[in-house]
């Protein structure tokens, strides 16, 4: 059959069980506009607030439904707006799809109103983009981003068409898409011997897990495994919810503000198995002293992550969920109660603590885990909340901790929180920033508003850009520059100027009612929580340090003794 551009654009997603798109229209995005109209009741699209939402409510519809989040802008300023979203899916391996639209063939390079070259400029945070100049192409391409954006290790792929192309017409063969298999081709099996021999040798095995394994659905198999090499199990921020976080194996949280169990027990341990985690700077602080006691595993889908930033000992690149299975047919049963013990008494001696007195953001965040009994999806900004919410909140499944971990975009919140939303309608979806990030994008609270998303939107409100005022405590001297947020605006009146249901909360005794109520609504909540500018984040490791250097609060009241 012939098509314009425009609808086979629309085709081509719903060939892709696309329900939901986000996005925002301009002029040379109308045609696709104009096709979309005419199948509303099979595509939803949500029109955010802005384009920077659009692409952050893609990323967490993916992130929570581990399907692919769909987002459209129009050309120039539309089309640069979804950059930080992207290159936030693109730091996080998530699968996105970017749909914009350029201006005419004729037109391109002639610096035309709103003309930008936004496949040149995304080039370097897309997993692949295209320009599409010629029909013909168009329904290829968006099968082949679709597939793309899926396969191996996931990202962004942008899909940039010129408007002539949108409106031209050309024959039309529906396909169905073609099923992306799981990554194998490279997994040897000398790498698993080596591996299992390894285990077999170790006394003290530590188990890291990161974002990886979250990707390819690998739970099963990665309990089964730490079950069966008998090991603690430390994740990294992405990797959040990929083993239970309340199993009497979970060390906690490794790195910058990782817990002193899972900190020490790395740098104690005799072989770190690394699952799914690419050994980011904040996992390792000084690499020349990370695990350095330690033979290191590292099992991942892409092979340029091996020996980058640590060198191992042994790799084995494939689909995590499908290396688990292979290992855990061949994996004998281990007993290493004595070294489980030896972390075990370090979280006993160095527990997670905060100060008991006072409204806290680690408090508010133990409420939201007891209200919600750890069933919600949580996504959060970026800064002190973002590591309470890690630190706190105890993760028991895969796709509930939603959080831009690689390029830690402030005010990617919001826009998760509608996308995780639409992705799982019964799910409780809770948002929790700062006031320092809550204001890049609280006119997203308006999009919730417009069409009755109820997610719950917790602001740790404590007047100060919170980490950063915490570094320039710990290691500026106390020069508060440009940190102190001591502006007039009311939370409490924005949401309901935008459509939403304001709570302030300043005692302990009114956040869990606070919470239930936001729950029994059952529409956009904005809960405005009070605390004090200097509560902190403990542990730490300073930038640079190694991880044994982890100190909290104590450590510091020590040594002013």
């Amino acid at each position: 059959m012939k098509l314009n551009g425009s609808e086979i654009v629309i085709e081509c997603l719903k060939e892709q069980g696309v329900d939901t798109v986000f996005g925002y229209p301009g002029g040379t995005i109308l045609n696709v506009y104009d096709a979309l109209y005419k199948h509303s009741s099979e595509i939803n699209h949500i029109l955010t607030s802005h384009e920077q939402g659009a692409a952050h409510a893609a990323d967490g519809y993916a992130r929570a439904t581990g399907k692919v989040g769909v987002c459209m802008a129009t050309s120039g300023p539309g089309a640069t707006n979804l950059v930080t979203g992207i290159a936030t899916a693109y730091m996080d391996s998530i699968p996105m799809v970017a749909i914009t639209a350029n201006v005419a063939v004729p037109l391109l390079g002639r610096d035309s109103f709103q003309e930008i070259d936004i496949a040149g400029v995304t080039m370097p945070i897309t997993k692949h983009n295209y320009i599409v100049k010629d029909v013909t192409k168009l329904a290829q391409t968006i099968r082949d981003a679709f597939r793309i954006a899926k396969e191996g290790r996931p990202g962004p792929v942008l899909v940039d068409i010129t408007k002539d192309v949108t409106a031209a017409e050309t024959e039309y063969t529906p396909e169905k898409p073609w099923p992306v298999e799981r990554s194998t081709e490279y997994i040897r099996d000398e790498d698993l011997d080596q591996a299992i021999e390894m285990i077999n040798h170790s006394k003290k095995p530590f188990v890291f897990v990161g974002g990886g394994a979250v990707t390819s659905g690998a739970s099963a198999e990665l309990m089964e495994f730490v079950k069966k090499v008998h090991a603690p199990v430390a994740d990294s921020l992405m990797g959040k919810g990929a083993f239970d976080g309340t199993d009497e194996l979970y060390a906690g949280m490794l790195g910058m503000h990782g817990t002193k169990a899972a900190n020490l027990g790395v740098t104690h341990c005799d072989l770190l198995i690394t699952i799914g985690a690419r050994f980011s700077d904040r996992v390792t602080g000084n690499t020349s002293r990370f695990a350095k006691n330690a033979k290191i595993i590292q099992i991942d889908v892409d092979p340029a992550e091996i020996n980058k930033n640590v060198m191992v000992d042994c790799s084995i690149i494939g689909d995590v969920k499908e290396v688990l299975k292979r290992l855990n047919t061949r994996v004998e049963d281990h007993d290493h109660s004595e070294w489980l013990k030896s972390v075990h008494d370090i979280t006993v001696k160095h527990p997670l603590k905060y100060a008991p007195d006072g409204l806290t953001g680690p408090f508010v965040v133990e409420e939201i885990y007891r209200v919600t009994r750890g069933e919600a999806i949580i996504t959060t900004d970026v800064g002190q909340h973002q590591m309470w919410a890690a630190q706190y909140y105890r993760y028991k499944n895969p796709r509930t901790f939603l959080s831009s971990g690689g390029l830690g975009t402030m005010g990617y919140g919001v826009g998760a929180a509608i996308g995780a939303k639409m992705g799982q309608p019964d799910k409780t979806v809770i948002n929790i920033a700062g006031d320092g990030c809550f204001r890049m994008n609280m006119n997203e609270i308006a999009t919730a508003a417009r069409y009755n998303i109820p997610i719950i939107q917790v602001v740790i409100n404590n007047h100060v850009l919170g980490m950063v005022r915490q570094w320039q405590t710990l290691f500026y001297d106390k020069r508060y520059s440009q940190t102190i947020l001591n502006d007039q605006v009311d939370f409490v009146k924005v949401a309901e100027a935008l459509g939403a249901v304001g709570i302030r909360v300043t005692k302990k005794q009114e956040m869990g009612p606070a919470l239930e109520k936001a729950i029994a609504l059952g529409r956009p909540v904005v809960i405005d929580c009070m605390i004090d500018c200097d509560d902190k984040v403990f542990p730490m490791v300073p930038a640079g340090a190694p991880i044994e250097a982890v100190f909290d609060q104590d450590d510091l009241d020590k040594n002013k003794e």
